[in-house]
């Protein structure tokens, strides 16, 4: 059911009234207040986190695996020098044999041992294998109660301050690891975040023309992203995130924040403008919100489902991204639909003023530029379809040729302590060195034999292909355990360690305590990330499945229609693959690689694609949905295929451009990270962006609805009946209510705007 105002003309859909159009206009009508309710939230969120919050840490486990078990084993029965996190600090010098400087080695590991939070420290001169063969670098191990990476900068003053003699001493000294990632200079993310809103003003300008329009979606989009990242500062103290979740937050946050409130500012200043000189801003906002906010819950609605969907890994690390990701995106959803009317009812009527050109919103009539490329796909849709999957056929054929793997410190900058570490250790000891495997036994109460086991099992390690050298076991103090470091002969990021890892747990274990009743497992830091980078890959398909079927169903909620749905899920994918050719492209083949940083190829981290799956398909959707939403507002008024596509594309190019040139900008901002991983998010993720406001938006969408014809809004009776309908609105009442009561008509909501509809599911 529907309610139309008295001045609705036969070319003008009817207008919704309801709990939206309520929400809209009471924020608009008491603007002040929910301005200062936002800002007390935000300002006690802000102060709450850093009162209060956590820290972000790269920390996950994998349940019945062999690495999680062997890590468990170290924890139950190993001692100091077993347990905690391990972190190196490497030393080199060029003048002299390191025990040249035995005064000021002894000096330094007194020190560190004295440390807090410090359980053990090795000296590299009495330790076997700590000094390369040329007796210029060595490494102190130190081992922590917990990661060193999440300690307060102000810990590493208490380490230089503990290594001072060797410097002094003209020894060159470097962290490696966790401790190598505390001393990191901070990110680049404040610098980013100024570059993403700069880009959104010019934008926002020279798609709106006045600066008070263009304040709304920004300062929104603010308000909400403070709020956002404060809120998740508080859940890190609870929960545990990664190092990657508030950077990753941020640039959703702000991206999706400015789009939504950018939508519902455009609809607000077309009603106006349709309802001429005597319209109330408060009623043209509540129905801003009514119709335009009811594709921004859905598109947040979607974006969360994707992003939730993560946890279907059954990897906590990658749902918690996801979830840091989705509290941003949903506060953002909140503030477009609350704080943007606010925004908009102390405007009022001057949201045009302090122009920089003449004001534009959404075309009116057909002789606009889109109308006319509607036009010209219209009447070549098969051309356009084919030209449009051949671009992201070719875009995605280095999709085929994906390598997961883990990034290490090897791809950092040169400027990083840990970077230089890692070359140091690769120099004087072999690259091996930087991804040795931990091998753990449990004896399984065959302490009589440990020798004889450990002898065997030695000679098995070391003769196994790919291992370059491997220690002597040795037992835990409670005989309960053998353990044993494995040098490989390759690289952490090399296929060849991957390869040995399975060779270790599948082969040489197995065969080596055969009989014994001993269980061998594979553990340590490489070891982990490489069981990690077989878990998601396993789990990918799954999260494609979940996220496709849970978008899928909620878009044939809202829309009605069976072939909409299936072609956004379908079109999306191959948006999808497109920008994983790209990041291929980029960081895996080295194809520019140098420009943004990487000096060398790497592998695709592991999580990487499952990252970019989620938002990607999210944001995807969310454009999709907007457009969609004016087609199907068309289509109910006019029930004619090729004019609804056409008006809908209309309606939603300019802002979907503006959209997406924001969007890109806040991703491509992010380049400027030193951290690998965050570059290829923030380019996979700013790709995709623009394929999809272009190819698939403007291209593949029109052509196969055109194609499509009255069969876009086809579905099964059934089905219909089966389906909830999902519609925020709710039944209208018979007459728009206003702050009266319900159906009291008054002459300040009598001018019904040309381009909004109501919709019952």
């Amino acid at each position: 059911m529907t309610t139309t105002h008295p001045t609705d003309t036969p070319s003008q859909p009817p207008t919704p009234v309801g709990r939206l159009h309520r929400l809209g206009r009471w924020c608009a009508r008491r603007a002040w207040w929910v301005l200062g309710t936002w800002l007390l939230v935000a300002v006690a969120a802000l102060g709450a986190d850093r009162a209060w919050g956590g820290t972000y840490d790269d920390d996950f486990s994998l349940p019945g695996t062999s690495v999680q078990t062997g890590s468990d084993l170290l924890d139950a029965h190993g001692s100091k020098a077993v347990r905690g996190t391990a972190s190196q600090i490497v030393l080199h010098t060029d003048d002299e044999a390191l025990d040249g400087h035995r005064s000021a080695v002894d000096e330094t590991v007194t020190a560190l041992a004295k440390l807090p939070e410090v359980l053990s420290v090795t000296d590299p001169l009495t330790t076997p294998g700590a000094v390369s063969a040329d007796a210029a670098t060595g490494i102190v191990t130190v081992r922590f109660t917990e990661s060193p990476a999440t300690f307060d900068k102000s810990y590493l003053d208490r380490v230089d301050h503990a290594v001072q003699p060797l410097r002094t001493d003209h020894v060159q000294v470097e962290y490696g690891g966790p401790l190598g990632q505390l001393a990191r200079p901070e990110a680049a993310d404040r610098l980013s975040e100024v570059i993403g809103l700069t880009t959104a003003v010019v934008v926002l300008l020279a798609g709106f023309g006045s600066l008070a329009a263009a304040g709304v979606p920004l300062l929104t989009a603010v308000i909400a992203l403070l709020t956002g990242i404060s809120l998740l500062g508080l859940l890190a103290a609870a929960f545990t995130f990664g190092n990657a979740a508030p950077t990753l937050a941020t640039m959703m946050g702000l991206g999706v924040g400015i789009d939504y409130a950018l939508f519902l500012t455009t609809r607000h200043r077309r009603l106006l403008r349709d309802s001429g000189d005597g319209a109330d801003p408060a009623e043209a906002a509540g129905r801003a919100v009514a119709t335009s906010g009811r594709a921004v819950i859905v598109a947040a609605v979607t974006v969360a489902l994707a992003l939730g969907g993560l946890y279907a890994s059954g990897v906590g690390f990658i749902g918690s991204l996801g979830a840091a990701a989705g509290i941003t995106v949903l506060v953002a959803a909140v503030a477009a639909l609350t704080l943007a009317p606010a925004f908009l009812g102390i405007t009022g009527r001057r949201i045009d003023r302090w122009r920089v050109r003449t004001p534009v919103d959404e075309p009116t009539g057909t002789a606009d530029t889109w109308h006319r490329w509607a036009g010209t796909v219209g009447r070549r849709p098969w051309l356009f379809l084919v030209l449009g999957v051949v671009v992201l056929g070719a875009l995605s054929i280095p999709t085929a040729s994906m390598r997961l793997g883990h990034i290490d410190h090897g791809a950092d900058p040169t400027g990083y302590t840990d970077r230089r570490a890692y070359d140091l250790i690769s120099d004087g000891f072999g690259p091996g060195t930087n991804g040795q495997f931990t091998v753990v036994v449990d004896v399984g109460g065959q302490q009589s034999d440990i020798k004889e086991l450990s002898a065997s099992l030695h000679d098995a390690l070391a003769a196994a292909p790919g291992v370059a050298r491997a220690s002597t076991p040795t037992g835990t103090a409670d005989q309960a355990l053998l353990t044993a470091t494995v040098t490989p002969d390759t690289g952490p990021e090399d296929q060849g360690t991957s390869d040995l890892l399975h060779r270790l747990e599948d082969e040489t274990l197995p065969a080596a305590l055969a009989g014994s009743g001993a269980h061998g497992y594979v553990t340590g830091v490489t070891a982990a990330q490489l069981t990690f980078r077989d878990v998601v890959t396993d789990r990918l398909p799954v999260i494609i499945g979940v996220v496709v079927a849970a978008a899928f169903l909620l878009l044939l909620t809202v829309f009605r229609s069976f072939l909409v749905a299936l072609k956004a899920a379908l079109l999306n994918l191959l948006s999808i693959g497109a920008a994983y050719g790209v990041v291929v492209a980029v960081f895996q083949w080295g194809w520019g690689g140098s420009l943004l940083g990487v000096d060398e190829p790497v592998p695709v981290e592991s999580y990487v694609p499952m990252m970019m799956f989620a938002i990607v398909f999210g944001l995807s959707m969310d454009y999709e949905v907007f457009l969609l939403s004016r087609i199907r507002e068309s289509w109910l008024h006019t029930k004619d295929n090729h004019l609804s596509v056409a008006t809908g594309l209309a309606g939603t190019a300019r802002v979907i451009t503006c959209a997406a040139l924001i969007m890109t900008s806040v991703f491509l901002a992010f380049l400027l990270s030193t951290n690998v991983v965050i570059k290829m998010l923030a380019l996979g993720l700013g790709v995709s962006v623009v394929i999809d406001a272009t190819v698939v938006r403007l291209v593949l969408v029109p052509a196969t609805m055109y194609l499509l014809g009255r069969a876009n809004w086809w579905l099964p009776h059934w089905l219909d009946r089966l389906l909830p309908h999902l519609d925020p609105e709710g039944p209208a009442p018979t007459a728009p209510d206003t702050e009266d009561g319900p159906g009291r008509w008054h002459p300040e909501s009598a001018t019904a705007p040309a381009a909004t509809t109501g919709e019952q599911g």
